[in-house]
């Protein structure tokens, strides 16, 4: 049976944890046979990452969710590719995709959804126009169905990785001049929303003062480059082109997300053997196993979270211990598990 042609939209504007999902899954699609397509704005991360590996691209703006015009635009493109499947990769791109696709019943719609606070306009936008919805954890489901979505209609697929292979980790204490007893924690910080510099500072704060002065904190996303993080003694590193390498040379991660679908930050940082801390919520429960893989504090507990910090930065044998166990639980969300299992979701709603 022929493989039908897929068509994967993207609004994002910068290169997170959802576009290089994207990347992945359109890279190893074409892998297994399928043709692929990806609809993102112009000068997008993206967009150059798939231009670069041989993936045809579009450009689309991609304004708001209802964008009349990008979603004719988006139907041409449909009709003009002679899409089997589009997936739409966020929430943008899911309501444009479900305007292009009005009265195309044979082009089917996936929609992801990454996020795990529960879903709006619920009848409007999840009960009719989607054949099949995947969300990124059970906790990111459990939020639909409880919003009302079909449970039928969700399929939970966690995100993959590449393993990342790093010969040189970054050597913070060395290129900051800091003293070689340091401990550097760092934070992978999009500086959106749920992820508030305030907490950083909250929980190093609340660290006792000779385990303070020992603590070195490096923010790494976006930004110039500067040399303190919200207050404390660190390194803001702004944009880091080479995260992997960066991110090998933290001694754990801190995580203090509000809300969470399931973040691939912590799961890169876990195959890099860098145990993180992070509060229970969303996915991140699925990802991280408490004292196996890294720390687990009660929602929005600051004082449960710089507890857990003070036990790492003072035994380093318990962060051995941890990091072990996280490249062990980072083997679990592997690239190929993912597309594989996102193919055999386009098989059960494109009719033979």
């Amino acid at each position: 049976m022929e493989l039908p042609r897929v068509l994967h939209v993207d609004s994002g504007r910068s290169w997170r944890g959802g576009q290089r999902q994207v990347f992945l899954l359109a890279t190893g699609l074409r892998d297994l046979g399928y043709r692929t397509l990806i609809v993102a704005p112009t000068g997008s991360p993206l967009i150059r990452r798939a231009d670069k590996a041989g993936i045809p691209t579009y450009r689309l703006t991609l304004h708001g969710e209802w964008d009349v015009r990008s979603a004719r635009e988006l139907r041409a493109v449909v009709r003009e590719w002679n899409a089997g499947i589009v997936h739409a990769h966020d929430g943008r791109s899911h309501s444009i995709a479900r305007l292009a696709l009005l009265g195309k019943r044979k082009t089917r719609l996936i929609v992801s959804r990454r996020i795990s606070a529960p879903p709006k306009q619920v009848r409007f936008r999840y009960r009719r126009g989607v054949d099949s919805f995947i969300a990124v954890s059970n906790a990111v489901k459990t939020a639909m169905v409880t919003a009302g979505v079909p449970a039928r209609l969700i399929d939970v697929i966690y995100p993959g990785i590449s393993a990342p292979v790093v010969e040189r980790p970054r050597n913070w204490r060395r290129e900051r001049g800091w003293p070689p007893n340091s401990v550097v924690c760092g934070i992978v910080e999009s500086m959106a929303q749920e992820k508030p510099l305030d907490l950083i500072a909250g929980i190093a704060r609340r660290l006792p003062a000779e385990v303070f002065r020992r603590t070195r904190l490096v923010l790494l996303g976006k930004g110039k480059g500067g040399t303190s993080v919200s207050g404390v003694e660190g390194f803001d590193a702004g944009f880091v082109e080479e995260i992997h390498h960066a991110v090998a040379g933290l001694d754990m991660l801190w995580h203090p997300a509000r809300s969470e679908g399931l973040a691939t930050s912590v799961i890169d940082a876990m195959a890099l053997g860098v145990p993180p801390i992070a509060f229970a919520v969303g996915g991140l429960a699925e990802a991280i196993e408490d004292g196996k893989s890294g720390r687990l504090v009660p929602r929005g507990d600051v004082q449960a979270f710089a507890r857990a910090a003070e036990e790492l930065i003072r035994d380093g044998d318990l962060r051995a211990q941890l990091a072990a166990g996280a490249r062990r639980r980072a083997q679990q969300f592997d690239a190929r598990t993912m597309i594989e299992r996102t193919a055999e979701v386009y098989r059960t709603v494109v009719p033979r």
